[in-house]
């Protein structure tokens, strides 16, 4: 039986689409799209445009970018008409998402960089607002999802930019398929799949096709379940789950005046939903007011910024209360952005009372984030009691269950019944969150011929605070993390966090970090905030973890010292990062408290210097729920925690990012195994612990073993790779060695690791290796016809083994010390052959060497020979290097007609802000400029060319100086 192609595959959707209402339409050149445009949105204005005034018309559409687009199509245009009178043309009917024109086209061919052909497009009123990439069952999802990101550079800014209206990608080899939204800044983890209420998934492509893609469902996501998230300018869309829920609380309002909650697991992106249904809910006209409240304590300066766009002055950190009760009084403000502490305090003092009695009896939604955080005091009761008719929802993603209730009211007490479920094994199969690696260390010297089990119990024994924070078992902690961090973080790619006890106790550790710093033992990034208002203690009884609670204008006497102290080490950061920051105020506190939390997140976005990161957050309750860091990999936990805290406290690591984020990192310094068990059982099921935990170290390795013998069975040794008999049994190369890679890359993050433990010789990895790369290469090698290669159909995940150390700083540190050995005599010319062929083999095997390769290699083979055993390698071959690069310039700059002072600057720039200039830009400092026909083309090439240079000469090259 042979296997379906990628055509019978277009074929069936379209037949599908066909009876779903979508109507056929043949596009095959970008003149056909805009008569086709214009004809459509005609018809949805019911009016005809006359050509000067479709030309406004275009004009409009074609400005601005992506995220420009969006506002476009959620916007009406004023148009001027040809006999002066006014017309507003609606693009989208965003009201009456159901009442919109509908076509489908396939094969619309696009002349941008390069010549494009699009599977299927979705045109909703003429403009295509969803693209469809299909590939032939059997291929890997990820090709399509590379496709259309070749289609984002290549051609989707051709046609006036029209495929920049694009709100929604699919992506389809017919039994997987997801959907995304149009932002080129995230990865194929970021790709969702859809499913029904009860989270079961619609990977074949037929029955997501008959729900996500019936016609009033696809304009129902794009009218009103993509964010336009103003803080990053990027398109984001809800997943299915976030739809179920949002939707769950519209109709629960539509139809009466119950209360309810949303159980969605921490990290899910509950404060999306919950925003998102505020954001519906007031539409209905029927409410008068919405507010959604948080918790201080979440809002960090990009929460902050982001909700004060929607609600310009809503949340502004403080505790001004008069401005939240102005804003309950403003008639045209429905949306209430709120803080928990200026809503307890605007209806509990007699101040503000008289103000809100208006508000009393009326209808009033709130929503409520992390609804455990802060329900669980009076503020429940006092809300309840001063508003009569207020329908409340809370969103958790750890409830408070009779078994965790320790003495309080569970949430379904509070809220009722659970509209929406999504527990950390449902989002850990759908890859919206990541398992967790826990590891834990002893911290007691082990007695000879102790047993485990009385080992357990003398621990037990010990673990009282006393021992817990004594400076010898601080110490040790202490050098155990400087001594593993970069193995944890990937040499501090990502970043950490350490839970500590008390404050005390966290106060021992940072003195002990920067003791040894001082020693020159690390040089760790280390910060630190704690409350000085209340004495975060540590206590057995762990499970909710205390609020914070912010000083105020003045500490008492007894908070003096522990204020001071903070104060010193604000003072510390404040000399690192060249900052001014003070918490001797809550003001100044809570102002410290954001700019750290922005630092910490630095991580996250592009352009990040490491500089100015945050290595380690030292906390102790502070940081460890509400806060969402995706580039955080690590915490170190030398806290008790249990239940609903563990699980929250674990959470801040398991943010999905890319593939060398594979697990969240948890390094127990306290004996939390069973602890952690119970926390798995009670918030997913007992079961769960093989779905929710990465596994052992030793476990790992038995993969890898499995992996090695599967790889062998293919390809004996490396040479092997080379008499494969086709591409076929290549990509079947790259599959098992990839396979290899990943579950190399989780052992990596072990404690225990060592690369002799692995069931492949270094040596033969790398060979493999080089092997792999070779492969690699070969899909960028331009082909004689447009057949496409199995290994085009593979990702080959190269960031999980590219090695940022070794750098072209590194090779020339190796060819200096390869030159005095071999001038003073030190090594036998056979031994200096040797190490030459293994910088050669470093060349061939680090990706972001291979650029560079060639230049390197000319400089081993005709500088390398006439050195002397006084010449400086560092200084000649950074001569050599400025002097080819200078070269590689000037012909860049001859051969495209540029003028090389204008092109120098701009190149600068470049390099400066990883940003490739804007076309006019380009067009400036060219000597010539090219006709109309060409300008295009010739704008793209010298982008094109500009990325190759940069690549080649100033992309992990280190400091050639002095080798390092």
């Amino acid at each position: 039986m042979s296997i379906q192609s990628e055509a019978q595959l277009e074929a069936i959707l379209i037949e599908r689409l066909k009876a779903k209402g979508w109507a056929p339409v043949s596009l095959p050149t970008e003149t056909a799209l805009w008569a086709n445009l214009r004809a459509e949105l005609g018809a949805q204005n019911e009016t005809t445009y006359s050509d000067a005034e479709f030309g406004k018309i275009r004009n409009h559409l074609e400005k601005g970018n992506v995220f420009d687009k969006a506002h476009t199509l959620r916007d009406r245009f004023h148009l001027i008409r040809d006999d002066g009178s006014s017309h507003y043309v609606q693009f989208m009917n965003l009201e009456h998402w159901c009442r919109n024109r509908y076509q489908v086209a396939t094969q619309i061919g696009i002349q941008g960089r390069r010549a494009n052909r699009y599977d299927v497009t979705l045109l909703v009123n003429g403009l295509p607002l969803c693209q469809i990439e299909l590939k032939r069952r059997g291929v890997e999802l990820k090709a399509a999802f590379d496709q259309i990101n070749r289609y984002q550079r290549d051609s989707f800014a051709a046609a006036g930019g029209l495929f920049q209206f694009v709100q929604i990608f699919v992506i389809s080899n017919g039994v997987n398929t997801r959907y995304y939204a149009n932002n080129r800044h995230q990865s194929f983890k970021q790709t969702f799949t859809w499913s029904d209420t009860d989270n079961k998934a619609m990977n074949r492509l037929e029955p997501f096709a008959d729900f996500f893609l019936e016609k009033c469902h696809l304009s129902k996501m794009i009218a009103k379940y993509v964010v336009l998230h103003e803080s990053d300018q990027i398109l984001m869309v809800l997943r299915p789950y976030q739809y179920y829920a949002v939707e769950a609380i519209t109709e629960r309002v539509k139809a009466g005046r119950e209360n309810g909650y949303i159980w969605h697991t921490t990290g899910s992106g509950k404060t999306l939903t919950s925003f998102k249904a505020a954001q519906n809910l007031c539409e209905n006209p029927k409410v008068e007011k919405v507010l959604f409240v948080v918790d201080r304590a979440d809002l960090d300066y990009m929460t902050t910024q982001e909700f004060n766009f929607f609600s310009p002055g809503s949340v502004d950190g403080t505790d001004d209360t008069a401005a939240l009760v102005k804003q309950f009084l403003e008639p045209g403000r429905k949306l209430i952005i709120t803080t928990i502490q200026k809503l307890n305090t605007a209806i509990s003092r007699e101040s503000f009372s008289p103000a809100l009695q208006a508000l009393k009896d009326s209808r009033v939604v709130m929503i409520f984030d992390e609804c455990h955080r802060s329900q669980f005091g009076d503020a429940h009761r006092k809300i309840r009691e001063f508003f009569t008719r207020v329908q409340m929802f809370g969103f958790t993603g750890t409830p408070i269950f009779a078994d965790n209730a320790v003495g309080r009211r569970t949430t379904a007490d509070l809220f009722g019944q659970r509209l929406h479920t999504y527990v950390i094994t449902d989002a850990i199969r759908d890859e919206n969150v990541l398992r967790f690696s826990v590891e834990y260390m002893s911290t007691t010297a082990p007695i000879e011929g102790e047993t485990p089990e009385a080992k357990a119990e003398r621990e037990k024994q010990l673990a009282s605070r006393e021992v817990m924070e004594d400076p010898r078992r601080v110490e040790a902690v202490v050098d155990w993390v400087i001594d593993n961090h970069d193995r944890k973080t990937r040499g501090r790619q990502f970043g950490a966090m350490m839970c500590v006890g008390s404050v005390d106790g966290l106060i021992k550790y940072y003195d002990r970090f920067e003791e040894r710093r001082k020693a020159g033992a690390h040089d760790l990034k280390i910060a630190t905030i704690f409350t000085y208002a209340a004495n975060e203690e540590d206590t057995e009884a762990d499970d909710l973890i205390p609020e914070t609670n912010f000083p105020t204008n003045s500490a008492t006497g007894a908070q003096i010292p522990r204020r001071d102290k903070l104060a010193g080490y604000v003072a510390d950061y404040n000399a690192r990062y060249g900052t001014n920051e003070s918490i001797l105020d809550g003001g100044g506190f809570y102002t410290y408290y954001r700019a750290l939390a922005k630092r910490v997140k630095s991580r996250d976005r592009k352009g990040f210097v490491p500089d100015q990161g945050v290595d380690i957050l030292l906390v102790v309750n502070m940081f460890l729920t509400g806060f969402d860091a995706k580039t955080v990999n690590t915490l170190y936990v030398d806290k008790n925690l249990k239940f609903h805290g563990l699980i929250q406290a674990f959470s801040r690591t398991n943010r999905i990012l890319g593939q060398e984020k594979s697990q969240g990192n948890i390094v127990c310094f306290r004996d939390l195994k069973e602890r952690t068990d119970e926390a798995i059982a009670l918030f997913a099921d007992k079961n769960a612990r093989e779905t929710i935990l990465v596994g052992t170290y030793e476990e790992q390795l038995e993969k890898f073993e499995e992996a090695v013998r599967n790889l062998l069975t293919l390809t004996p040794n490396p040479d092997a790779v080379d008499d494969l008999p086709d591409e076929n049994a290549e990509a079947e190369f790259v599959t098992r060695f990839r396979e290899l890679i990943r579950i190399r890359n989780v052992l990596a993050s072990y404690s225990e690791f060592k690369p002799n433990d692995l069931a492949m010789a270094p040596q033969d990895f790398e060979d493999f290796k080089s092997k792999y790369l070779d492969l690699a290469q070969k899909t960028k090698e331009p082909k004689e016809d447009d057949e496409t290669s199995p290994l085009e159909e593979i990702d080959f995940e190269l960031e999980l083994i590219r090695r940022d150390e070794i750098n072209v700083a590194y090779i020339v540190a190796l060819l200096a010390n390869l030159n005095v050995a071999v001038q003073e005599g030190e090594i036998s010319v056979g031994k200096a052959k040797a190490q030459r062929k293994r910088i050669f083999d470093l060349l061939l095997s680090e990706t972001q060497l291979r650029d560079k390769r060639d230049l390197i290699s000319r400089f081993i083979d005709e500088k390398m020979p006439l050195l002397g055993p006084n010449d400086d390698v560092h200084a000649i071959f950074a001569a050599y290097w400025a002097s080819e690069r200078d070269a590689a310039f000037s012909r860049f700059c001859s051969e495209e007609k540029l003028d090389p002072t204008a092109f120098g600057i701009l190149f600068g720039r470049m390099i400066y802000t990883g940003k490739a200039p804007l076309g006019d830009e380009v067009v400036a400092a060219m000597l010539e400029a090219p006709s109309i026909l060409k300008r295009r083309a010739t704008i793209e090439r010298i982008i094109a060319g500009m990325d190759s240079m940069l690549a080649t000469f100033d992309d992990a090259i280190g400091d050639l100086t002095d080798g390092k």
